[in-house]
Order: C-alpha cells, then sequence, then structure tokens
C-alpha cells in the first residue's frame, strides 16, 4: 500500500497491513500488479511506470481533475488495465460483512459530525479531535 505520509502509514498498520510505504519509502521490487484505488491525477501514471511487463494494472480511483497515462508504455510493456466504476457489484457483500461482524469500519471515520459542520469538511477541513481514519461520518442528528 502507498500511503499520503507516516499518519496514514499508521492507520495501515492498526488494519494489519504490513507492507505499507510513502513514495519516497516505496522498495525497488518488481509489481506484478498494481491497484490504483486513490484520486491523485499522478498515480494512475506511476500505477503503470511502476507495474512490471505483462502485469495488471486495475484503476479504481477517481481523480477530481483528468488523470492521463503514457498508452505507449501500456502497450509496449503489455500490460493489461482495467478499470472499474462497479462498487455496487459488491454492495451485497459488503453489507453482509458488516453484518456479521466480519468488517469493521469504526478505524476508518475520524469524526461524526452533525450538518452543521459539514460545509467545514466539504471545503477541506478536519473537524477539530478527528482521528487518524480517512472517513468523516455525517449524523444529522448530532
Amino acid at each position: 500500500m502507498l500511503g499520503r505520509d507516516d499518519d496514514g502509514l499508521r492507520l495501515a498498520g492498526q488494519l494489519g497491513l504490513t507492507d505499507a510505504w510513502t513514495r519516497e519509502s516505496l522498495p525497488s521490487l518488481p509489481w506484478d500488479a498494481v491497484i490504483d484505488a486513490s484520486n491523485a491525477p499522478g498515480l494512475p501514471a506511476l500505477a503503470l511506470d511502476l507495474v512490471e511487463p505483462g502485469g495488471r494494472v486495475v484503476y479504481i480511483g477517481l481523480a477530481g481533475t483528468p488523470s492521463t497515462i503514457d498508452t505507449r508504455e501500456l502497450v509496449l510493456k503489455d500490460v493489461t488495465a482495467v478499470g472499474v466504476l462497479g462498487g455496487s457489484a459488491g454492495l451485497a457483500g459488503a453489507i453482509a460483512a458488516y453484518a456479521d461482524g466480519s468488517v469493521d469500519a469504526r478505524p476508518l471515520v475520524a469524526a461524526t459530525i452533525g450538518l452543521a459542520e459539514t460545509a467545514g469538511v466539504l471545503a477541506g477541513r478536519r473537524p477539530a479531535g478527528a482521528g487518524p481514519g480517512p472517513k468523516i461520518h455525517i449524523d444529522p442528528s448530532v
């Protein structure tokens, strides 16, 4: 897993991921497959750059601005690239995993806020006292 900073990597470690790095600390290893689940416009190209010839890249994240890849590199490396925007295909399984307790999303939630704080969060501000998780839960009853 590639994280933005050490804080994000600490959360990944708490969730059980043992192989997690920042871009600067990413080891030079052969990557047979790379999944880009980010919203960073530069990471689709990095995923293609990192994957080994004959490998596979799966793009499931979408940036807010266009992201580009060099299709010559894609073809010359004989890489299979797949884009998936069908999260609903896994919805039933995700609901079942939450219901049976095999998945606990609480570590991903940094804070629960009311509607009054929503505009600030949408403007990019984290609530005071937010934990390390990347998600903000909006509860209208708060």
